[in-house]
């Protein structure tokens, strides 16, 4: 597991599992924990029975779409609700997401009494999944502390012109997010949601090193694998 280092309070609590360990077979080779992917089920559940030794809590497991949905994970049943964001200000409730490229995000306030966590791929990005989460929380922007948990790097995230397009028809300098590669460019996901973070007045990230495409011993990767596993991140306040 990877523990975020990041300046919070030693109350919030945050973690990102790897494919290391578990009990899956290839291709979902060890630890996946999500149940959409073709893996055997009885498996995932004792995946997620190991993750659930360190944590208080079900996790709010999210049935990720690509949306901008931010739910309030307090209010929830631990069964999957359509949304890409979830939210709580309560004690010892998980948020929880799923990633294997895309980027996950958590999020907490300078006193930790508010805690959230993001599943951000490049149409969430641009559609405004972090602004919707940051809006759901009590305090300015500026008290928000985030972490960008491992997703795709830039030396792999290849996309088209439409992806271009879109971002920098919001906000121009985001074209420094994106490399020329033959007719194609590499995205920088990591900066773009810097860049969005920014402008919303966000100082303190961490995190942001990891690329799961390359780094194939530690990390699940859609783009890279096709059919493969899940990694979960999450965040909790005691």
């Amino acid at each position: 597991m990877i523990i975020p280092d990041w300046n919070v309070p030693a109350h919030v609590k945050a973690l990102s599992t790897t494919r290391i360990g578990g009990f899956s077979q290839a291709p979902f080779y060890s630890n996946n924990l999500g149940l959409h992917v073709g893996d055997n089920s009885e498996l995932v559940q004792k995946n997620r029975a190991l993750l659930a030794q360190e944590l208080p809590s079900v996790p709010i497991w999210l049935e990720q779409q690509h949306t901008t949905a931010v739910v309030d994970a307090a209010n929830l049943l631990p069964q999957p609700v359509i949304a890409d964001a979830s939210v709580s200000r309560l004690r010892n409730v998980v948020c929880c997401v799923m990633t294997a490229d895309c980027l996950p995000i958590l999020l907490t306030n300078s006193s930790g009494s508010q805690v959230a966590a993001v599943h951000a791929g490049w149409r969430g990005l641009c559609d405004g999944i972090i602004e919707k989460t940051i809006a759901s929380f009590s305090v300015p922007p500026s008290d928000i502390i985030v972490w960008l948990g491992p997703a795709i790097g830039a030396s792999a995230f290849e996309v088209g012109d439409d992806v271009l397009a879109r971002f920098c028809a919001q906000h121009s300098d985001d074209q420094q997010c994106f490399i020329p590669h033959g007719q194609r460019y590499l995205a920088d996901i990591y900066q773009l949601a810097r860049n969005r973070l920014h402008r919303l007045g966000i100082g303190d990230i961490s995190g942001g090193q990891y690329c799961t495409h390359t780094q194939s011993q530690q990390f699940f990767s859609y783009r890279r694998d096709g059919q493969t596993g899940r990694m979960a991140t999450l965040i909790w306040f005691e």
